[in-house]
C-alpha cells in the first residue's frame, strides 16, 4: 500500500506511491541526448568567442590575458541577470501595503570547460575540482558584500531542468534576502538544535549511514545517499562528514574528495538513466548564520524524471513513484 514519509529536514510529508511504482530502469530516457560538437561557433561560451559575453570576473587559465582563450574555467556576469549589483536594500511600500525593493544582488555564470560537449560526468577529477574551486572562490568573494544574505550555487542540466545553452555551465546567485523556503529549513534546524543540542543534518547523516539501505557510496569526507523521504526519484544527497555550515568553509581535501564523488554520482546516474536532465544545488547557511552550529552545507541532485501535477501544486506534497531503497540499490550496482 502507499506510504507517507516525513522529510526530517523540512517536516514535509512525501507520498511514496506504491500503486504507481516504477522500477528503477523504467525511468531511463528513451531517446539519447542529441550529440554536440566539441566546439560550436554559435555558442558564446566556447573559446575564441569571449567577446560575446560580459567581461570575466574570475578565470582559471594557463596562459593569456583576461577574456581570451587559454582558460579552463571562466566566471562571467549573467547577461540576463535576475539581480544586479547596483541599487540599495531599502524596503519600500507601494500603495501603503505592498513591500518591494531594488533587485540588488549578483547573478554569475560558471563556464565549466572550454569544451562544448564535456559534461561533469565525463570529466577528470582534476577538471571537476577546478569547477569547485571556482564555486568556493566566488562564494568567498560575494560574501564580502554586506548586502548579501544568501549565496546559492546551482546547475541546470538539460531543457527540463531549465537550461538555455548546451555548453556546460552552472550559476551562482547572491540575494539580499533569505528566501522563505530557506528560512523554513533553517528554522526547523534551529528548533532541532535547541531541543537536542545537535545538528539535524549531522544526525540525518548518521542515521542514513547506520541504515545503509539508501547509501550509494562513502569516502573519507562524504556520504552519498538517496534520502529516506526523497521528493523525486533518484534524489541524491552528498553530505560532508565534517561539520561546517557554509560551503565557503570547505577544505582543500574536501574539494578534492567532492570532485570525485560528484563526478561518480553523476556518472552513475548518466549510465543508468541515459544522461537525464537534472538540477543540483549546494545548500549553505545564510551568510549571517555561517558560524552557527545548527546547519550543515550539502549538495542535492534532483533528476527531472517526472512532472508535478495538480495535487502537488495544490497541497505542496510531492508524490514519488520510486522507493529510494530501490533506486539506491540500482545506482549502487553500477560498476565503478
Amino acid at each position: 500500500m502507499p506510504e507517507l514519509r516525513q522529510d526530517p529536514a523540512t517536516k514535509e510529508w512525501v507520498i511514496i506511491a506504491t500503486e504507481r511504482m516504477r522500477r528503477p530502469h523504467e525511468f531511463r530516457r528513451d531517446v539519447a541526448r542529441p550529440a554536440q560538437p566539441d566546439f560550436d561557433p554559435n555558442c558564446p561560451f566556447c573559446p575564441g568567442l569571449e567577446g560575446r559575453t560580459p567581461p570575466e570576473i574570475w578565470a582559471q587559465r594557463d596562459t593569456g590575458a583576461a577574456n581570451v582563450p587559454g582558460w579552463s574555467v571562466r566566471v562571467i556576469p549573467n547577461k540576463f541577470a535576475a539581480l544586479v549589483p547596483e541599487g540599495n536594500t531599502e524596503h519600500l511600500l507601494l500603495d501603503g501595503f505592498f513591500r518591494h525593493m531594488d533587485g540588488v544582488g549578483y547573478h554569475q555564470v560558471v563556464i565549466e570547460t572550454p569544451v562544448h560537449n564535456r559534461f561533469i560526468h565525463s570529466m577528470s577529477h582534476a577538471e571537476v575540482e577546478e569547477i569547485l574551486h571556482a564555486y568556493r572562490d566566488r562564494y568567498l568573494g560575494l560574501r564580502q558584500d554586506r548586502r548579501v544574505k544568501l549565496i546559492l550555487i546551482f546547475k541546470n542540466h538539460g531543457e527540463a531542468a531549465g537550461t538555455s545553452l548546451a555548453h556546460p555551465h552552472s550559476q551562482i546567485v547572491a540575494t539580499p534576502v533569505v528566501p522563505a523556503y530557506v528560512r523554513r529549513k533553517c528554522e526547523e534546524a534551529i528548533r532541532y538544535f535547541d531541543a537536542t543540542g545537535r545538528c539535524l543534518y549531522m544526525d540525518i547523516l548518521k542515521a542514513e549511514g547506520q541504515s545503509g539501505q539508501r547509501v550509494i557510496l562513502e569516502t573519507n569526507c562524504f556520504l552519498v545517499f538517496h534520502p529516506f523521504a526523497s521528493h523525486v526519484p533518484f534524489e541524491t544527497w552528498i553530505v560532508p562528514k565534517r561539520h561546517r555550515p557554509s560551503f565557503g568553509q570547505v577544505s582543500m581535501e574536501e574539494l578534492r574528495d567532492l570532485a570525485a564523488v560528484l563526478k561518480e554520482s553523476l556518472r552513475r546516474l548518466a549510465e543508468l538513466l541515459n544522461d537525464p536532465d537534472y538540477n543540483y544545488v549546494i545548500h549553505s547557511a545564510p551568510v549571517d548564520g555561517e558560524d552557527e552550529e545548527y546547519f550543515l552545507w550539502h549538495l542535492e541532485i534532483a533528476p527531472r524524471l517526472t512532472r508535478i501535477a495538480g495535487f502537488e501544486i495544490g497541497s505542496g506534497m510531492r508524490i514519488n513513484t520510486a522507493r529510494p531503497e530501490e533506486t539506491a540499490r540500482a545506482v549502487r550496482e553500477i560498476t565503478i
